[in-house]
């Protein structure tokens, strides 16, 4: 076993909630360690939307030029196709400049970027190939850190070892292992689809504003993303699909895809095999308890959200913001309480379960009764009003692009502001 060691503030979990949070803390001066169990950021199909909110807190942090030099392409509006032709529901161009459209920017580039910017700041620690697997408690059962297992890059070896800490972080994401084990149970809400996620090669030469439109057949539904040389497609059908899908094997879901988008039909052989075809099982939940003493859940550990409306990143870093203004000043003074934890909860507990309940209305109106073969789409009068009103498209853009309760970076986490208005 590595020797025990100590930090004030223990972040597990190195997505975009972790990342976020230890960069704000160490520019508070707390001690923190954020431990991520891979040895990059490189996998494919995770969540690569950054939205006018995080795009305007990476101003406020003085990383906006940075970010803006990340590889990206934008979006600008999400329509839905209706009567021969394409009604648009969410028309980010409407927002203020600079912050009117969304950035579709890989996550291990976003990643790296804040990792970097972090390292900057001697407080910050970040321990690759370090996954926690227990948590550690002191007599009266407060969390005091976590039991990890490491994994060397050359040969393989493990090691395992002990972090104490003031207090412990939970941002593992979705099937988060520090709520487990601390017994803190989710509650699911019932979703109907799943999405398996490919890409298809593009002619990078054209970078317009790109939309996003789903395309319906059947029970299925095909959504593709726009990025610099390739498509980012979400096939999505109905949940426990995947040992259907994969018996009946590639020749049958490049047909699947090619009645989806017949544009797509002279490319679909870059679809080489099943293998191609990364499944993301799609929940909704959240735990009513967000931390217990010593340890706090939040984005994605706290929160799981569905694909609609690519909300995921953003949320996670909102709650990340909402923790740091928060514990930060505690941590420093080593006085850090649950009352602490618990504000932080307060805070984002609204903007969570609006956010959640405008994912179930959309699974209801669209995306349930499409993969049922039923859809409905969106009532007739908020069509109406999207095709005829056009200051109406701006209001679903800014739920989308902001969200209810956006944060403001922190005093203590601002550095020179990089050229552009807020």
């Amino acid at each position: 076993m590595e020797g025990n060691q100590r930090t004030t503030c223990l972040v597990v979990g190195g997505g975009p909630a972790g990342i976020m949070l230890g960069l704000l803390l160490a520019r508070a001066g707390v001690q923190v360690t954020v431990l991520e169990k891979h040895a990059d950021f490189l996998r494919d199909f995770r969540g690569d939307t950054v939205h006018p909110s995080t795009i305007r807190l990476l101003d406020e942090l003085g990383l906006g030029e940075g970010f803006r030099a990340l590889p990206q392409s934008k979006l600008g509006s999400f329509r839905l196709p209706k009567g021969g032709g394409d009604v648009t529901l969410a028309d980010f161009g409407r927002l203020r400049s600079p912050y009117n459209y969304i950035a579709m920017v890989p996550q291990w580039d976003f990643l790296t970027f804040l990792v970097e910017a972090a390292q900057k700041e001697p407080t910050f620690t970040i321990r690759l190939n370090t996954e926690a697997t227990d948590l550690l408690y002191d007599d009266r059962g407060k969390v005091t850190g976590v039991a990890y297992r490491t994994r060397e890059t050359s040969g393989g070896e493990t090691g395992t070892g002990e972090i104490r800490s003031d207090l412990t972080v939970a941002c593992d994401g979705r099937g988060s292992v520090l709520r487990q084990k601390a017994g803190m149970l989710p509650r699911e809400f019932p979703v109907p689809f799943d999405t398996w996620w490919f890409r298809l090669s593009r002619n990078p030469d054209k970078q317009e504003i790109a939309s996003l439109t789903p395309r319906f057949a059947g029970n299925e539904v095909l959504l593709s993303l726009t990025r610099r040389d390739y498509y980012q497609i979400a096939y999505i059908a109905r949940k426990g699909m995947d040992p259907q899908l994969r018996a009946e094997g590639v020749e049958r879901f490049r047909g699947r895809v090619s009645r989806l988008r017949p544009d797509f039909a002279d490319r679909v052989d870059e679809i080489r095999s099943m293998d191609d075809l990364h499944l993301l099982d799609v929940r909704l939940n959240r735990i009513e308890r967000w931390h217990k003493p010593g340890l706090l859940l939040i984005g994605d550990a706290a929160h799981a959200m569905s694909p609609a409306g690519g909300v995921g990143i953003n949320l996670a870093i909102q709650d990340a913001v909402a923790a740091a203004k928060r514990i930060a000043e505690p941590l420093l003074r080593g006085n850090i309480g649950e009352a602490d934890l618990a504000s932080v909860q307060k805070r984002r507990w609204f903007p969570t379960v609006v956010i959640q309940n405008v994912q179930l209305l959309l699974q209801e109106a669209i995306f349930g009764p499409a993969v049922r073969g039923q859809l409905a789409g969106p009532p007739s009068p908020v069509l109406f009003m999207a095709r005829h009103v056009p200051w109406f498209r701006k209001l679903p853009a800014l739920m989308i692009g902001f969200g209810p309760r956006p944060e403001h970076a922190p005093d203590f986490a601002r550095r020179e502001p990089a050229g552009v208005g807020h």
